[in-house]
Order: structure tokens, then sequence, then C-alpha cells
């Protein structure tokens, strides 16, 4: 396989992670055509994503919405992209603890301490200066904004999305495809497909 590598995404995300270091990128994806021939912090899109299936490099999606990142993976997959072709990405400057994980795809942004025996899975995106605790598991797709903190043994589900500044209080679970608001103190669980927001965080709607 190639030692070079592909971002996924003409996006915000994708210039993170170029300004963060990341090394061995020779080119952009993007399904919009009129970033075709353009550059990206100096690294030129190449094309559209079916040329990911043509190459051999290694990819990183750049995809910021933590569902439209798993369509874009779900999408790869059919067209016969293999789960080793993705890479990881860590920021120099996270902290990740000996004995916790990062699973392929993720991407760990400036400044996030990942402390004991936690767990970040397949293709997550940990934006700067979050706090990832002892014994937490972010499932597959999931998003922290910046500056989210997990108070220990707390459970993220698959692609959901919790806000900038947001905390979680430890021993609490985040559902599958739910949305906590910046800035929430989430002290209670969050049901699945919810939206949740304020201090204390309730879901979008409710008065009580």
């Amino acid at each position: 396989m190639s030692e070079g590598l592909l971002l996924v995404g003409a996006s915000g995300l994708a210039r993170e992670i170029l300004a963060a270091g990341v090394s061995g990128v020779t080119g952009i994806l993007d399904d919009d055509a009129r970033r075709h021939g353009t550059e990206v912090a100096g690294v030129r899109v190449l094309g559209g994503l079916d040329l990911a299936g043509r190459r051999d490099d290694r990819l990183l999606v750049c995809v910021g919405p933590s569902r439209g990142r798993r369509s874009v993976v779900d999408r790869l997959a059919r067209s016969g992209v293999a789960d080793d072709r993705y890479a990881t990405f860590i920021a120099p400057s996270a902290r990740i603890g000996a004995t916790s994980t990062v699973g392929r795809g993720s991407i760990v942004l400036d400044g996030v301490v990942v402390t004991a025996d936690a767990h970040i899975g397949r293709h997550v995106v940990v934006m700067p200066g979050c706090v990832i605790t002892h014994d937490d598991v972010l499932e597959d797709f999931t998003t922290l904004a910046a500056g989210v903190a997990l108070g220990g043994g707390v459970r993220v589900g698959e692609a959901a999305y919790i806000g900038m500044n947001a905390s979680v209080r430890q021993g609490l679970a985040v559902g599958a495809d739910a949305t906590i608001g910046m800035g929430a103190a989430v002290v209670t669980d969050v049901p699945a497909d919810k939206t949740w927001a304020g201090v204390p965080a309730r879901e979008m709607g409710d008065r009580a």
C-alpha cells in the first residue's frame, strides 16, 4: 500500500488536520466539482470520491458531521474500500494514556487529553481541548466538538454529536445519533436520536 494519504472532504476539518501537522498528504478528494483543481492549505483537490477506489493511498475522512462521515465510509465500503485503507491521526500535542485505544480512521486534534482505559472507536473526531477520562467509550463515528469534557465511565453511542464546551457527568450514556448542544451540562442519560441542550440539559422543547 502507498505511504501517501488522501483526505476525503475539502473541509474545515481537513484544514485543521493539515495545520496540526499531518504528514504524507498527497491530495484531497471531494465530490464538489467546483473544487477540483483548487487547493486547500496548499494541497490539491484531485477529484471526486470515486478516485479512492483507483488509488492505493491511505484515507482519512474529514467530514465533520457524524452522520455525514458515516455515510461517506459506508459509500466507500460499497465501492470496495477495505477498512485497512484508513489511517488514524493523533495530533502531536494530544496526550493518549498508555491503556487507552484509538480506532482506525479516527482524528484526535491538538490539546486533547485521554486518560486511563478509555476506548475511542472507528472514524471518531475529537476536536481541540477535549478531556476524555477513565473508562469512557466513544462508539464509531461520534464527534466531540472543541472543549468537551467527559466524566469517567461515560458511553457515547454511535454517530452522536456533543457540542462545544459541553460536559457529561460520570457514568452516563449518550444514545446513538443523539445531539448535545453547545455548553450543555448533561446530568442524566440522553436517549438515542434526541437533541438535548441547556444547564442542566433537557430535551429540546421540554420546558419542565
